[in-house]
């Protein structure tokens, strides 16, 4: 043991708080890489060192009673106390609300690198946030909240404005539900910030907080995308949550050159300031770097191109895509005029309407984490498409998952499900564009709607009614009919999913009274 506290040598402090840990009390090893926000690879060379002297039951680890007197030399024999987790531990009740909220949020998706920060690292956000900013009439935009930031911040201070942005459409509706609840201000935006951010998000926050995927393009295209979201940039800033691992520095020096390229100062970085349930290669742990801009810089089409920004599944920086073959077959089963050329595959992306002037579009969404194929269907501009997604799709794995995405686009495609083609990992989702001459009044006004869904929604809705009337309704009658509506100043496709499926049937009922 002295050996390797003398090769930690000034930097051993944290190995010290680790057999604290182990001479006071039974502890897992998650707990043994959390508290002191240690590597799992140096806890796993401590417990080595410690060797026949360790007792263990089932996952848990301790010092043998006997020896741990043995091992008090070694201990740091401090109980230093950070000031922001004093003040948690003053907000007991908030607290319990976090847990309660967190245990209920929708599973973390592997392929979005969804780590759960602790109910207390979302509260001390929260009361960081408050206690250095004045939050009272500002925009907090939180770019990804699996974590539930937003939430606490509003338990804390509930005369912050709050808007979450985020790809999971699944969260979006989680956070919306419990923020109505509680009469809190927050509003949700669904974007993949690979493809752009919706208009109404640009130069619209007072501060941006983000915990992007912990990889250099994770980094970057998240930063600068906050910094997109500035409305001042004298007083804006920046907050992000990264972490690395101290066996690791050039992961770390590359991704602060990444935010530097930005033009982010580095006002702060509090170490350890987030804690995690996982996480173990990096201590369960990362910092909290406040960043301040220094110019506003958009992020570069080459970043925003590089899609694989993550470290699992199929949008991961070391993943392959779907190989030749499967998009040969995407491509043979792209529905098409016979005189038409086979398509190209696409890329996913829908910053605008893809595919005008072709006859039919080939889509591969083979990384589609779940959003991409309802957005995808929104943005096509032909009335044919094929897209390749995965055989475990949401939409497609199942009959309810493939009746939802049907009540969503049936008055403007019709949809087949190809199971397990062209191999068992992958779908082809094939969309015919239904007739008009088939739908009624309702139903036109909800194709025309969906086919324009790049438009401010109160415009587009308003000329569907006058459209789908056949001129019946003037513009100002149709506007009437409309009233007030939250999202009228948003885009269709920019709408979370569920507040999609909820605004349909308004468009269908006004266009019938």
């Amino acid at each position: 043991m002295r050996a390797l506290l003398a090769e930690r040598g000034p930097h051993a402090r944290k190995l010290r708080r680790v057999l604290d840990l182990l001479a006071g009390d039974w502890h897992t090893l998650a707990e043994l890489v959390r508290l002191p926000a240690v590597p799992r690879r140096t806890v796993q060379e401590l417990l080595t060192a410690v060797g026949d002297d360790l007792e263990s039951s089932g996952d848990r680890f301790r010092l043998a009673p006997a020896k741990a007197a043995d091992y008090a030399e070694f201990g740091a024999g401090d109980d230093l106390v950070d000031p922001v987790d004093a003040l948690v531990s003053r907000h007991t009740a908030h607290l319990r609300s976090i847990l309660a909220d967190i245990a209920d949020v929708p599973p973390p998706l592997s392929a979005l690198d969804h780590v759960q920060a602790t109910a207390e690292t979302a509260l001390k956000r929260a009361l960081w946030l408050n206690t250095t900013y004045d939050l009272a009439g500002r925009t907090l935009l939180c770019l990804g909240d699996h974590d539930l930031t937003s939430l606490a911040v509003c338990a804390v201070n509930p005369d912050v404005e709050v808007v979450v942005v985020d790809v999971d459409d699944r969260l979006l509706e989680y956070i919306s539900v419990r923020a109505e609840e509680r009469g809190w201000p927050v509003r949700t935006v669904h974007a993949d910030f690979r493809f752009g951010l919706p208009p109404a998000l640009l130069e619209s926050a007072d501060l941006v907080f983000s915990d992007p995927p912990y990889t250099p393009e994770g980094i970057a295209l998240f930063a600068g995308r906050a910094i997109e979201c500035l409305a001042d940039m004298g007083r804006g800033r920046v907050l992000l949550a990264y972490g690395f691992s101290d066996r690791t520095p050039a992961l770390g020096l590359k991704v602060q050159q990444e935010l530097q390229r930005l033009g982010l100062v580095f006002e702060a970085i509090l170490p350890a300031f987030h804690r995690f349930d996982g996480a173990q290669a990096i201590g369960s742990a990362a910092d909290l770097y406040v960043c301040r801009p220094t110019s506003r810089r958009s992020v570069s089409p080459a970043a925003a191109a590089k899609t694989a920004i993550y470290t699992h599944g199929p949008q991961s920086v070391e993943a392959s895509g779907p190989g030749s073959t499967a998009l040969a077959a995407l491509v043979d089963l792209a529905p098409r005029p016979e005189s038409s050329p086979p398509p190209k595959p696409r890329a996913p992306g829908w910053a605008d309407p893809i595919g005008k002037g072709a006859a039919s579009l080939a889509v591969d969404l083979s990384g589609d984490p779940g959003p991409w194929l309802l957005r995808t269907l929104l943005a096509c501009s032909p009335g044919r498409m094929a897209a390749l997604v995965p055989n475990n799709h949401p939409d497609v794995a199942s009959g309810a998952g493939q009746q939802g995405l049907r009540s969503l686009v049936d008055t403007r495609f019709a949809l087949r499900f190809l199971r397990s083609t062209p191999d068992g990992k992958h779908c082809v989702v094939v969309a015919d564009q239904v007739l008009a001459g088939t739908l009624d009044v309702g139903g036109l006004a909800v194709r025309e709607v969906l086919m324009r869904a790049h438009g401010k929604l109160g415009n587009v809705w308003r000329e569907a009614l006058v459209t789908a009337t056949h001129g019946a309704l003037t513009k100002r009658e149709a506007r009437e009919r409309i009233g007030d509506h939250d999202d009228l100043e948003l885009r269709l496709i920019d709408l979370p999913r569920h507040r999609i499926a909820a605004l349909l049937p308004l468009i269908r009922a006004s266009a019938s009274q």
